[in-house]
């Protein structure tokens, strides 16, 4: 009898890949250190109704798939019921041979409801029905999917504006750490001057702080900084089109801070200057209280203009950006280190032709005085599938240390996501293991049992310190 599609080599084409896995990455705990997973839902300990409303809500990467295969949007996010949902998606998968979507999906059934079916027209109604009766029981609310895929720690990504009501809820209340993540997004979102200034009487509410000038921007954003920090938030993460750097007075940042507030659109330098002036005092807030901050760059939002007006955002309407601007990233990069404010730092990118520029760049501003200060974080988004990945590993081993790598992220909406670090896992064992037969590396247990271990969690564990 043939071995199912996923079976215990999935992935691991040598022997030394597959020892790798099975004895130094494969029981690890995973620290899910950026996703974008629902709090409430977590301290609801929500229950699913089906497979459909499990893995169809929220995650634009299938309905992106689907709406390319000429599934009609009525059964992406319209008034379709989710077993019709299902249906459609059961009719994309098959076209996602050669996707991370087909090696999700078929990982996902795995790992959480033991179905080693290809999910196809042909078994939808068998695989929707039997999913969904397992979800309908105590033993698949969301804390059991969380607890039964061994997730030590959670970072969500929330706004300075969020009470975190949720996050007191669960401190203490549930094994699974849950902490937030300071994203300040809209406060650097100046493109359009009237929802930037409701955005700012949102952030004043919160802060408590009357807002009327750029110092006092400043100082209710450390306000809720602080209020994450007490909460138990460690990380800040910035989801930027790329790094922004100008030189700027503070009498300029001030000027142009008021136009905002009067609804005034700003020239593309006093962009610049405004943005560069908030995104250093944050960076500076980070390094204040021994935060780690991530910058995820070099995504192009929203690209269909007619489907952002009726949906909104991350709907699916994304792509992959222009290369980075290194000198913008260098010179923002340097003003922190400058003044010795430069705070723990992983880089992530979106287009795949600023790895290497992006493993140098992180070099540049480690200064011995703990491993991996500034680090290059893991493929995110598009570059989050197999071939993404192993250019990922390549640039990192040639131009980084690889050794010291923190590893994975979900960087998901779906609860049911979590089997992307056993994919992950198995991709970098299998790595590892080629080089090794190749004879690029020593077959020495001393040498590669830290580096899968490390990869796999350690390293996260170590830098975090969580």
């Amino acid at each position: 009898m043939n071995k199912p599609f996923i079976n215990e080599d999935f992935l691991l084409e040598t022997k030394t890949a597959r020892r790798l896995y099975n004895e130094f990455s494969k029981n690890q705990p995973i620290i899910d250190f950026h996703c974008h997973l629902s709090p409430a839902m977590i301290a609801d300990d929500t229950m699913f109704d089906n497979l459909g409303q499990a893995w169809l809500e929220g995650d634009h990467y299938k309905w992106r798939a689907m709406r390319i295969n000429g599934i009609k949007e009525k059964y992406c996010t319209g008034s379709a019921i989710p077993v019709e949902k299902f249906d459609k998606w059961a009719e994309t998968v098959p076209a996602t041979i050669g996707n991370p979507l087909y090696h999700w999906t078929h990982l996902e059934l795995a790992r959480y409801f033991g179905i080693y079916d290809l999910l196809s027209p042909a078994t939808s109604g068998a695989i929707y029905k039997k999913a969904s009766e397992m979800l309908c029981t105590r033993d698949f609310s969301i804390r059991s999917l969380i607890m039964k895929m061994n997730v030590e720690v959670i970072c969500t990504t929330d706004d300075p504006s969020d009470s975190l009501e949720y996050h007191k809820r669960l401190k203490g209340s549930f094994a699974t750490k849950v902490l937030p993540t300071f994203r300040p997004d809209n406060a650097v979102k100046t493109d359009d001057p009237v929802k930037f200034r409701e955005y700012i009487l949102k952030l004043e509410k919160a802060s408590g702080t009357s807002i009327d000038n750029f110092e006092t921007l400043i100082r209710a954003l450390d306000k809720r900084h602080e209020f994450f920090h007490n909460i138990g938030g460690r990380l800040s993460d910035h989801g930027l089109d790329r790094f922004y750097f100008a030189q700027f007075t503070a009498d300029e940042a001030d000027r142009i801070f008021r136009s905002l507030m009067n609804r005034k659109r700003l020239s593309a330098d006093e962009t610049e200057k405004y943005r560069t002036a908030v995104m250093l005092e944050l960076c500076r807030m980070n390094h204040k209280r021994g935060w780690t901050q991530q910058f995820h760059v070099g995504a192009m939002r929203n690209n269909n203009s007619r489907m952002f007006r009726l949906m909104g955002p991350d709907t699916g309407w994304d792509s992959i950006g222009v290369p980075q601007d290194a000198l913008k990233m260098s010179g923002f990069l340097s003003t922190l280190d400058d003044s010795d404010q430069l705070a723990k730092t992983i880089l992530y990118n979106l287009n795949p032709a600023d790895n290497e520029m992006m493993v140098a760049m992180a070099g540049n501003f480690n200064d011995g005085t703990r491993p991996v200060k500034v680090q290059y974080g893991a493929a995110w988004w598009f570059l989050d599938q197999k071939t993404g990945m192993e250019k990922h590993l390549k640039d990192l081993a040639a131009l980084g240390l690889l050794r010291r790598f923190v590893g994975m992220v979900t960087d998901s909406r779906s609860f049911l996501s979590y089997p992307r670090h056993e994919y992950f896992r198995r991709i970098v064992c299998n790595f590892v293991g080629s080089e090794i037969e190749k004879g690029f590396i020593p077959d020495e247990e001393e040498l590669v049992k830290p580096l899968i271990e490390g990869i796999s969690y350690k390293n996260a564990k170590e830098y975090f310190g969580f």
